[in-house]
């Protein structure tokens, strides 16, 4: 048995380590709401999610006056179980950002225990198909960036031997983004990749005539190009390109990600562990993509994220965006341009616990 006997829930507030723009809003800090659950064979979890600036706390009103009660005397074994339970007790506000948030906090905590009790990485247990994944940098690539800057972090990013970079788009000026994604791509050369991201700014004419615009730069993904919502414009944008479409770190159901998928609309699967309720959609949105023959590139959290990847065999790329370096005690391993999942039983993040008590929100 695996009784759970506490489950408390806790905010961090992490600072952003750059300015971060892009075409709609600037990261501010990452709110990071963490669960802890501990069961009766001694074991304890740790799961998390976020937010980037605004819904931290409401997040944790919900996981207190609502989940956590129902976890007391649950088998943490069960983990679909206790999903589904939750889920069902939040239909009146579900799907949406704010219970799939809270969810994936109690989700990642039991995918802890359930790989703590193993004695295996994540990884492994996910699916194991491999340990090391690509990895890409969007790092060097915010919007307020100059082409110089951009110039300088790509070639820097390239001679470390990583897979890529991702550029954020949508200035007013179509001939500027024109102008940034040409001085990079000639920087690099034609084997690197650029991905870009519009971060849900345009219209759908807009993005056929911005992704047109982009065609000579050869681009592995247009991502977000339109607001999440808009299913049918994805499908309109596909139709008119052959920049392969990305999309996932703003949908919060797997049969939202069915849609895209059944209808054409996108090509490249961005799920977000966080944003999905956990690593147990994450993984039926992973296998559901595998099923048409998409890939799977994760948003952010890469900490969690390259160790996902590294599971699937539709696991593309890895995305680099170092967040958790204030709180955590260790670094994403780096090797020949892949990040490297790690080997350590559990979610395999290191958490200094002492930073996170000095950066917890009271």
């Amino acid at each position: 048995m695996a009784k759970v006997l506490r489950a408390e829930a806790f905010q961090v507030d992490v600072p952003v380590e750059t300015l971060r723009t892009d075409a709609v809003q600037q990261f501010i800090k990452q709110e990071t709401v963490f669960v802890e659950i501990t069961t009766d064979d001694g074991r304890t979890g740790l799961g998390y999610a976020y937010t980037i600036g605004t819904g931290g706390s409401s997040v944790l009103a919900l996981l207190r006056d609502h989940l956590l009660p129902r976890l007391a005397g649950k088998d943490a074994r069960r983990i679909e179980h206790i999903w589904h339970d939750l889920f069902a007790c939040t239909r009146s506000t579900t799907v949406g950002a704010i219970t799939s948030l809270a969810l994936a906090a109690v989700d990642t905590a039991l995918w802890d225990l359930h790989c703590l009790r193993a004695g295996e990485p994540l990884w492994r247990m996910a699916g194991g198909f491999r340990q090391e994944v690509p990895l890409y940098d969007t790092e060097g690539g915010w919007l307020h960036l100059s082409t110089e800057e951009l110039v300088k972090g790509a070639k820097e990013t390239a001679q470390q031997g990583w897979q890529g970079i991702k550029m954020k788009v949508g200035k007013p000026d179509l001939a500027e983004d024109v102008e940034r994604l040409e001085a990079v791509r000639e920087a690099v050369g034609e084997r690197f990749a650029i991905m870009v991201d519009a971060n849900q700014s345009m219209t759908a004419a807009e993005a056929i005539r911005r992704a047109d615009a982009f065609k000579n730069v050869d681009l592995t993904w247009l991502e977000e190009p339109l607001p999440a919502d808009d299913v049918s414009g994805h499908v309109k944008l596909a139709q008119k390109t052959t920049i392969p479409i990305a999309v996932g770190e703003s949908l919060y159901s797997v049969a939202q990600f069915r849609e895209y998928l059944e209808r054409g609309a996108a090509s490249i699967i961005q799920v977000d562990a966080a944003r999905i309720g956990g690593i147990t959609p994450f993984l039926k949105v992973a296998h559901t993509a595998e099923a048409f023959n998409a890939d799977v590139c994760p948003h952010f959290l890469m900490e969690l994220h390259v160790s996902l990847a590294a599971a699937l065999p539709n696991g593309k790329f890895v995305e680099h965006i170092p967040q958790l370096r204030a709180i955590t005690k260790g670094e994403l391993t780096v090797h020949n341009g892949h990040a490297l999942a790690p080997d350590t039983p559990g979610l395999g993040i290191d958490w200094d616990r002492d930073a996170m008590d000095d950066l917890r929100v009271a």
